[in-house]
């Protein structure tokens, strides 16, 4: 069974780069498709999709933070991560990681981290 396990700083200051680390056992981030995505609930409001990478190692990015929002992944160590620069308070969040199947199966969620951006 895969499991997904995020990992990351938990606390950043303002207008620094975050970089959170999605680790994946029991499956191949390359496995034919399948596509990892990255979501985030900021305390009190709905979740948000931020952005995904698939097996082919293309990604896509919410069109709200394309701009200072990136995913890569690592074959090797079978993990994926996601760069956000410029952050801000409004990005204090649980971040989450997780796995779909082509076709909107969303069968595999990390336990989340908590990402705080503060002075």
């Amino acid at each position: 069974q895969v499991q997904l396990r995020e990992s990351g700083p938990g606390l950043v200051k303002p207008s620094q780069t975050v970089s959170l680390t999605c680790s994946v056992s029991g499956g191949s981030i390359t496995a034919t498709n399948y596509f990892w995505h990255w979501i985030r609930q900021p305390p009190g409001k709905g979740l948000e999709w931020m952005g995904l990478i698939d097996y082919s190692g293309d990604s896509n990015c919410s069109p709200f933070l394309k701009s200072r929002t990136s995913i890569s992944r690592d074959t090797f160590k079978n993990e994926f991560t996601l760069q956000m620069s410029s952050v801000t308070p409004e990005d204090t969040a649980v971040y989450y990681c997780l796995r779909e199947y082509a076709g909107g199966r969303y069968d595999s969620w990390g336990q989340g981290t908590q990402v705080t951006v503060s002075s």
